[in-house]
Parts: structure tokens; C-alpha cells; sequence
């Protein structure tokens, strides 16, 4: 299903209704360029999983973990990793195991470690506009901003 949203805001607003029907053991897969909104729609999942940590950009430090809300959110950022064995170096596995959902930015980097995802694609339009298309394992009916 495609969104389009109009701000940062919504982008958010967006992730926030898709994080309120997320299951344990949801894997996300991103992606989208720099500058995509990936940070801003898991802010907004975090919101909706019940988080109150403040989300960042996982790009120095690989992972960030968001523990307070009812699922844990691991946040994962694929960009310098080369495969998807390094993925499982860092305790992919593990990670799987917490009962809670990964978003998985740069996700093409490590395609054949992810099962069934929920495959998230953020595209820039313009500075404020993004297309957002979310597909597989999970009833969209009702999502909406």
C-alpha cells in the first residue's frame, strides 16, 4: 500500500499507526536514500510501540535499542555492512530472539538474512513530500495518517 505524507510530521504520524499493530518478532525492512525519512518513520514506530526513549540515527553504532515501550524496537542501520554475514556477527540471532521488532535500515545490504519482512520503501519527493509503500505480512486496512 503507497502513503504519501506532507511533512516530517507525517511521516512520523505514519509510523506511529504502524507501530501500534506491530507483533513481536516483526522485522522492517528499509529502504530509501539518505535523507528518505528512515529515521523520522521509526520515531514515529517507536511512538506507537509505546517508546519514550529519543530515536536516533543508529549510523555510528550500528543498532540503537528502544526498551520502554510494550515490544522492545532494535533499530538497525545496514549501511556499512557489507553482507548479511556481518549481520549475523553483530547477534542478528539474538536480537530475534528479545521479542521485539527490528527496523532494518539499508536493508538490501543484508536481504537473505531477513525472513518475511515487512518490506518499507521511502522514496523523497520533494523536501517535505514522501512516498512511503509498505507491503507483506500485515493488514493495512485501516492504517491511515
Amino acid at each position: 500500500m503507497e502513503f504519501i505524507t506532507n511533512s516530517p510530521q507525517q511521516t512520523e504520524a505514519l509510523g506511529s499507526a504502524l507501530g501500534e499493530k506491530l507483533q513481536a518478532g516483526t522485522v522492517l525492512a528499509y529502504t530509501g536514500d539518505l535523507g528518505a525519512g528512515k529515521t523520522a518513520f521509526t520515531r514515529g514506530l517507536a511512538k506507537g510501540l509505546g517508546a519514550k526513549d529519543m530515536v536516533t540515527s543508529p549510523t555510528y553504532t550500528i543498532v540503537n535499542e528502544y526498551l520502554s515501550g510494550r515490544l522492545p524496537l532494535f533499530h538497525f542501520d545496514m549501511y556499512r555492512l557489507a553482507s548479511a554475514d556481518d549481520l549475523w556477527d553483530i547477534g542478528w540471532e539474538d536480537y530475534l530472539e528479545r521479542g521485539g521488532v527490528c527496523a532494518v535500515e539499508w536493508s538490501e545490504n543484508v536481504t537473505e538474512a531477513l525472513e518475511n519482512p515487512i518490506f518499507i520503501r521511502l522514496e523523497k519527493v520533494d523536501e517535505n513530500t514522501r512516498r512511503i509503500t509498505i507491503e507483506g505480512g500485515i493488514d493495512l486496512a485501516d492504517l491511515s495518517l
